[in-house]
């Protein structure tokens, strides 16, 4: 179009942004294929799901399906391991990777970008290699097959002293003066000035731990051994070696173990924008 002496051309743009749009779908849908073909998978008959060509929805709604995969095994006392782990690991991740995060932010100490520097490298490290040193370090305590083998050596996490230090850096330093000034302990800074201040930051590692937890597979696989101590994840995969054959079965299970998880993204999903923002701040 003409503007004045200029000439605009538009068109370019605007297949550019659809194009975009489409890209952005075409990526959002390879992502939820997966997860509803789990759902559907879990309505229909046993030899449904090996039909060729395969058939998109259930000719039969199951319902009784989820029933069966539910009383098969103690999933109640499944889900009951892993909401205690989940929370016990969230609490003791929001009050140490605070208390670390704070330090490493405000604290002045011999050493300290080098400690931290130290910290950040294990990350590179892969899991499964501090795997047996862990377990033999919970073995020696007796706290096999317990509540303290699943939660206490997940309640610090690099990442979330990470967020934590990224997130206080960006405080001003105004309030904490004036508390120094009148005589205020750095405890008491941090637990009454500077953590009512983080609300945002806690949240976001508060999701984020919670959802990891819960996730959690191999590590709850090697510190528990009975039945009634393992996890929603480790309980399917029990599931499958009883049910080997039975997709319907094993994807019902599956859906919901993951059910609690698509609901606390619903409602919380500002906060894992909020900890991708958070990690990229400068300090």
């Amino acid at each position: 179009m003409w503007q004045g002496r200029t000439f605009t051309w538009r068109w370019p743009e605007r297949l550019i942004s659809m194009a975009g749009v489409a890209v952005l779908l075409l990526a959002a849908f390879t992502m939820l294929a997966p997860f509803l073909w789990m759902v559907l998978t879990s309505f229909m008959d046993e030899l449904e799901v090996f039909q060729f060509p395969p058939r998109l929805l259930p000719e039969r709604w199951l319902w009784h399906n989820w029933r069966e995969a539910l009383t098969a095994l103690p999933f109640a006392r499944f889900f009951l391991n892993s909401l205690i782990m989940s929370l016990g690991i969230t609490a003791g991740q929001l009050l140490f990777c605070s208390m670390a995060g704070y330090a490493f932010a405000r604290i002045r100490f011999p050493f300290r970008n080098a400690i931290f520097l130290a910290f950040l490298s294990f990350l590179m490290v892969p899991v499964i290699v501090l795997l047996i040193p862990r377990f033999l370090m919970v073995n020696f305590f007796g706290w096999i097959d317990t509540f303290w083998a699943l939660i206490i050596p997940e309640m610090v996490s690099v990442w979330g002293i990470f967020l934590m230090r990224q997130f206080f850096l960006g405080l001003p330093r105004d309030l904490e003066d004036a508390a120094r000034i009148d005589g205020a302990s750095e405890w008491a800074i941090y637990w009454r000035i500077v953590l009512p201040l983080s609300k945002p930051a806690l949240a976001t590692l508060g999701v984020f731990a919670f959802v990891g937890s819960w996730q959690s597979f191999l590590w709850p696989l090697i510190a528990t051994r009975s039945l009634y101590m393992r996890t929603m994840e480790v309980g399917i995969a029990s599931f499958h070696t009883i049910y080997s054959d039975n997709w319907p079965l094993q994807m019902a299970a599956a859906t919901a173990a993951v059910l609690p998880l698509v609901a606390l993204f619903f409602f919380a999903q500002r906060y894992f924008v909020r900890g991708i923002a958070l990690s990229g701040m400068k300090g």
